[in-house]
């Protein structure tokens, strides 16, 4: 029987992620479209987590995340460090090398967040706990030296992150995924969708941090659950909030069929 190699199991972790994610967003962008159509409360990818624990055989689904979001992370940092595709040649593709070292880190974060969650015990976080945390960073970082500048540079990081996903959407130019996708002109409307959703979150959230170094206050913090609520609390808020929902849900669906359909190359570091 053959042995798997490293780079395989690198792989089928990394696809574990996308899956994750995928559902992630799913279950933020359907209760979202529930607070736009009810009136309740949106959440983020931590506080959907949370409700995974209270449902049967959530515990089981939250270590599976938390592997795939570890997968994925680790996959994102060794296209960061190894650069596998030879993007690095370009300004382009060192930005986007920098890029893949952020979403590592993000993703690190949630696979804590996930294995924390199936491992704890009592009642489960709700709501958007994401910006708590945004908080509590942005007060930390506020008492350390240079904080604000490292506030700043997040923030840019977050605008450009958002830039990057408004030209995919615009372009729709998925060349990640295989040749052998079904329904191509759908599943590029899927990314479309979900990469417009989520250039206007990231650019709300890179807002937020700006108003965090500007007003010297940490609590003008926020992550995704902050931008969906803020989006509702504009004029027009119920059908903007549905809109974007709504993307965020397609966006998981697109991520579903990365999981299944994207060209992965992987390059284990050599210890």
């Amino acid at each position: 029987m053959m042995k798997s190699s490293p780079a395989g199991w690198l792989t089928a972790f990394a696809r574990l992620g996308f899956a994750a994610r995928g559902l992630v967003y799913l279950l933020v962008g359907g209760i979202a479209i529930d607070a736009a159509l009810s009136g309740g409360r949106p959440s983020d990818n931590q506080g959907v987590m949370g409700t995974m624990a209270d449902k049967p055989g959530g515990q089981l689904l939250l270590i599976l995340c938390a592997i795939g979001f570890a997968g994925y992370a680790f996959w994102r940092l060794t296209e960061a460090a190894f650069d596998p595709e030879h993007r690095g040649r370009t300004m382009k593709g060192k930005f986007d090398r920098v890029g893949y070292a952020f979403s590592g880190v993000i993703h690190i974060g949630l696979a804590l967040a996930a294995l924390r969650l199936a491992t704890r015990d009592g009642s489960s976080p709700n709501g958007a706990p994401g910006d708590e945390t945004m908080r509590d960073w942005s007060a930390w970082l506020m008492d350390q030296p240079a904080g604000l500048v490292l506030l700043m540079v997040a923030a840019v990081m977050l605008l450009a992150t958002a830039g990057a996903q408004a030209i995919k959407a615009y372009k729709a130019n998925f060349d990640e995924l295989g040749g052998d996708v079904p329904a191509p002109d759908k599943v590029r409307l899927l990314g479309r969708a979900g990469y417009a959703a989520r250039a206007l979150v990231f650019a709300m959230m890179a807002w937020f941090l700006s108003n965090v170094v500007l007003h010297r206050n940490p609590e003008e913090a926020g992550g995704l659950g902050a931008a969906l609520r803020q989006l509702r609390a504009q004029d027009q808020g119920p059908l903007l909030l549905l809109i974007v929902a709504a993307g965020l849900a397609l966006f998981g669906i697109f991520s579903i069929v990365e999981a299944r359909y994207r060209r992965l190359r992987v390059v284990p570091p050599h210890m």
